[in-house]
């Protein structure tokens, strides 16, 4: 009975009236008048909810575009690796081919990856664009889709955590580890730069991001100089076994170096 109710009220309502508005900043405009439940209901200036819609899609981007500067001011990417892409990278050889096939897909496929916190290595010669491509994944994350991405270099983070033991320091160095635990991608660089045996700090503090991540479920891009069977003796074996977790994907960079080579 109830829903009889509603169709015969429906039926007896008065049919829309069509009328000419008056909008003070753009004159007469056609308007439509509905009555519905003894309320009137009149249509706007379409001029007006034209400049309002692009004024909320003007607003939106401009919000877009500050969200993204915060994000790649949180990134800490230097200066001389802000601009680098997937795009801009110079293919000349199979090998570069293939890395950048695999770095476009972990991309992709990173909603997928950011599920199971599958890493990627990339290890070899320095000056064959190891850490463009690394940089580039983290670009493209930040600016196609919600992620955050962090890249630092190891010997930035252990000089960081030194500072805080001075007295006055305002920052601990549970922040400092934090800072590079919770990104949605991690981008760490110059892994095993010294031939030394590493040290139990770095290797504690390696462990701790390390650990971080992989508790979190976080994938790590890894970039080292080094080769695979090298990495574990920088690293810690323990380091390397979380990053096989969830199948670690190996890049190897065997080329010769490309630095000082126009175009790249």
């Amino acid at each position: 009975m109830r829903s009889e109710n509603v169709l015969a009220m429906s039926s007896t309502a008065p049919a829309p009236q069509q009328t000419t508005g008056i909008c003070a900043d753009h004159g007469q405009f056609p308007q439509t008048i509905n009555m519905i439940f003894g309320k009137v209901f009149k249509t706007g200036c379409p001029e007006c909810i034209r400049i309002a819609k692009e004024d909320e899609a003007e607003r939106a981007k401009i919000q877009e575009r500050y969200e993204l500067h915060l994000k790649l001011g949180a990134a800490l990417i230097p200066k001389r690796f802000t601009s680098k892409t997937l795009n801009g990278y110079q293919v000349e050889t199979p090998g570069q081919k293939e890395a950048l096939r695999v770095c476009r897909k972990y991309v992709a496929k990173f909603e997928e990856i950011s599920e199971t916190g599958r890493c990627l290595l990339m290890l070899g010669k320095p000056g064959t664009g190891k850490t463009h491509l690394g940089v580039a994944i983290a670009n493209e994350l930040m600016r196609k889709t919600a992620s955050t991405a962090v890249y630092r270099t190891f010997g930035s983070i252990l000089h960081e955590i030194r500072a805080t033991y001075r007295q006055g320091s305002e920052r601990t160095e549970g922040q400092i580890i934090a800072a590079v635990v919770s990104p949605s991608l991690l981008v760490l660089d110059e892994i095993g730069v010294s031939k030394e045996t590493p040290s139990d700090f770095e290797l504690t503090t390696l462990f701790a991001i390390i650990n971080g991540r992989y508790e979190q479920m976080r994938p790590t891009v890894i970039i080292s100089n080094l080769d695979g069977k090298a990495l574990p003796s920088a690293m810690g074996e323990r380091c390397v076994d979380r990053l096989r977790e969830g199948g670690v994907i190996v890049l190897p960079f065997e080329w010769e170096s490309q630095r000082g080579k126009e175009g790249f």
